[in-house]
């Protein structure tokens, strides 16, 4: 005869701890995948829990970190999108952009205001090819305003692209085909 071993408070917190740590790590997975994979990790740790003992059955189970890899090659084929790289990249390339701009024409009229405290006129900076248009200055009395100096679309067009291949997001696509597919052989 088996003896059945009954969960403790403390033996389902240790098995709660190890199903929300690999939700963690998967956090590049859609959410239902993550769910699924949760409720599966759960109900394999509290039958083998029942079996030989919480401690034995953590300790089986290996590596989190391993685990959560191999799930999302298999999810994915590969390393998965990350939509926190791509918006860290995203952010910070925004940034230095519109700093880059206020740079430009800060410099300028840092200069300008140096040479001469009340200056008045209109002057033209070109902008930067395929970067930033043209920027018309207009000061009176030393104070300054600004036209122009804005980025241009292939600056938003190029770092769009290079936010989709810093994130990996061209993984997204077939993850998603190959759901649907299954999605469609299942009904």
């Amino acid at each position: 005869m088996t003896e059945t071993l009954t969960l403790t408070l403390k033996d389902r917190m240790r098995i709660e701890r190890a199903v929300w740590t690999l939700d963690s790590y998967l956090r590049n997975l859609p959410r239902k995948s993550r769910i699924a994979k949760r409720r599966e990790l759960r109900v394999n740790l509290r039958a083998a829990s029942a079996d030989v003992g919480a401690h034995e059955a953590l300790r089986r189970l290996g590596n989190l970190r391993t685990m959560a890899a191999e799930y999302v090659v298999a999810e994915y084929g590969g390393p998965g999108p990350s939509w926190i790289v791509t918006t860290y990249f995203l952010i910070a390339a925004f940034y230095f952009m519109f700093w880059l701009s206020n740079a430009r024409i800060d410099a300028f009229r840092s200069g300008a205001i140096a040479a001469n405290p009340h200056l008045t006129g209109v002057f033209h900076v070109t902008g930067v090819a395929y970067v930033l248009t043209n920027d018309t200055l207009t000061f009176a009395n030393g104070k300054m305003t600004e036209i122009g100096g804005t980025l241009l679309p292939l600056v938003y067009v190029c770092i769009f692209a290079l936010a989709v291949l810093a994130g990996r997001l061209w993984r997204v696509v077939p993850a998603l085909r190959h759901r649907r597919s299954l999605g469609v052989s299942n009904g």
